[in-house]
């Protein structure tokens, strides 16, 4: 039986992973228990918060849904093969006790960096302490390491978002890093958050600004110790492992699948002309593990020495590029077959492709129904939300409509190469190549992931919520008749046209209103 050389590379190699309770972080930590039994520790870097130590974070993270199926597979006992480190990436040293250090210092094999801040309204003085000095930080511990065979750093197709046709290679700093640390810590957030304009140049947030900085901290070790990037681009729902669908994620569709199946969202600004470049969970996690195997044996052909830095892009713009106008009509087909017992209305998502068209229609579509339905849920005694979530929707929208309306294409010509040198069974079980990837389908899963792990309604009341559906149907062209009707005779009773006149304003409004 043929062998797998990247389960066989890690077999007895410890493994320190960053960014471990993060949706690519404990994906990784699955993986890795599930499909190397003999990987050595894992040592995850974790914070204690909320009240929790590290120990007791690390129980929470064992009942996490990815690891649902570890019970059924009787792999239970390989999750005592991790062990927390306290620490964080935005203290100094790591915020790693001496003796947790040495122990990482002596053991670690592979390092896997993903732990960052993905919040594109943080300030630069926040995403330069957790992205660029983190990454720093990392490196740092990196070169201490006495048997490093590889590290892998997690950074996004977006680090070089100013450009729209991006290639697998690193780009000149956008700044240097030392002014930049310099300035978040001499500066006031008040100070920084004049200059950064200035800083950021041609970059569309802090986030990416920081992350494009990131890389070239991890350059400046390349010659040390083997090393590589991969970057993925909006990362999404499983498309295989651990299940079709499975998501701990609220970031992109499924977030916004998550709205529309609860019927509160109603509209959202895209054009489904453009590609959007997503990613599936694992593939990333696919990708990230390859590359640790793939650039130590690049060293073993490099006499020992480490080769140039390999840089891949985990994306899908260039090689199976997704159009939302591809599945338009079925998204809510999708929602219907799959709807939500907790709906407070019937699914109806449309896409606008014009962000003030859909202010517009946000007025109209969410934020006139999210007034009624707080005020019901607060006579009830439950907490008001809706308002405050559309409104931060809204306040977002000037930030994010670069991402919203921008279509990139990212080459991805070196990972598909690196595909080609995966014998069959790494093909299989650290699958990276998407080209049999069917989109509908692969989003029909996603709704349905979204309906089991983000809004946790279980498989059995699914017959239970489509007799909901069809109530809410009924309820929803009931108000509209209803709307209808009343505009009909408002018509009538300001313009004192005749009934049969009024009837033909109808039509006409009916359009116009359609297009919001």
């Amino acid at each position: 039986m043929a062998s797998s050389p990247v389960t066989d590379f890690y077999a007895g190699r410890n493994v320190f992973i960053t960014g471990a309770t993060g949706f690519v972080g404990v994906t990784i930590v699955e993986k890795l228990l599930r499909d190397v039994p003999n990987v050595g520790t894992l040592y995850l870097l974790m914070r204690a918060k909320k009240g929790k130590n590290v120990q007791e974070r690390l129980e929470e993270l064992k009942k996490n849904s990815v690891f649902d199926k570890f019970k059924e597979l009787q792999l239970e006992a390989r999750l005592s093969k991790i062990v927390p480190i306290e620490g964080d990436v935005g203290l100094e040293h790591l915020g790693i006790s001496p003796k947790d250090r040495q122990i990482l210092i002596d053991n670690v094999n592979v390092v896997f960096h993903s732990a960052a801040t993905l919040d594109f309204f943080q300030s630069l003085k926040e995403t330069t302490n957790i992205n660029l000095r983190g990454t720093r930080r990392v490196m740092e511990l990196c070169q201490q390491i006495t048997n490093l065979d590889a590290l892998v750093h997690v950074s996004s197709a977006y680090v070089n978002a100013y450009l729209t046709k991006v290639e697998e290679r690193l780009y000149p700093s956008p700044d240097d890093p030392e002014k930049i640390i310099q300035l978040s810590e001499t500066l006031n957030d008040e100070a920084l958050k004049e200059l950064e304009p200035k800083l950021l140049k041609d970059h569309p947030n802090t986030y990416t600004f920081t992350k494009h900085l990131a890389e070239h901290e991890v350059a400046n070790v390349a010659s040390k110790f083997p090393c590589g990037i991969v970057r993925p681009s909006m990362i999404t729902a499983a498309w295989k492992e651990p299940l079709p669908g499975w998501t701990i994620s609220k970031n992109g569709p499924q977030g916004f699948f998550m709205g529309a199946s609860k019927g509160v969202l109603r509209r959202l600004p895209l054009d489904p002309s453009i590609i959007m470049d997503y990613i599936p969970i694992d593939v990333v996690v696919n990708g990230i593990i390859t590359t640790g195997y793939y650039v130590n044996s690049l060293q073993a052909k490099n006499g020992g020495r480490p080769a140039d830095l390999q840089i891949f892009h985990l994306t899908s713009s260039t090689y199976k590029p997704f159009r939302f106008e591809l599945m338009t009509d079925k998204i809510n087909s999708y929602l219907h077959d799959y709807p939500l017992n907790s709906a407070v209305w019937y699914p109806n998502l449309r896409l606008v492709k014009s962000l003030w068209v859909f202010r517009l229609s946000a007025i109209l579509f969410h934020f006139i129904p999210a007034i009624i339905l707080d005020l019901v849920t607060k006579i009830g005694g439950g907490r008001p939300i809706l308002v405050r979530l559309h409104k931060n929707v809204w306040n977002s929208l000037n930030t994010l409509e670069k991402f919203i309306f921008t279509e990139w294409h990212f080459d991805s010509k070196r990972l598909l190469a690196l595909s080609k040198t995966q014998n069959l069974v790494d093909k299989k079980k650290f699958f990276i190549d998407i080209g049999e990837l069917t989109w509908d389908e692969y989003f029909a899963n996603t709704i349905l992931g979204v309906r089991q792990y983000l809004s946790k309604e279980p498989p059995k009341n699914l017959e239970k919520a489509r007799r909901k559906d069809k109530i809410l149907l009924g309820l929803h062209v009931a108000l509209q008749l209803s709307f209808w009707y009343g505009v009909f005779k408002l018509i009538v009773c300001l313009t004192g046209i005749s009934s049969a006149k009024a009837a033909l304003v109808l039509p006409v409004l009916y359009y116009l209103f359609g297009l919001l």
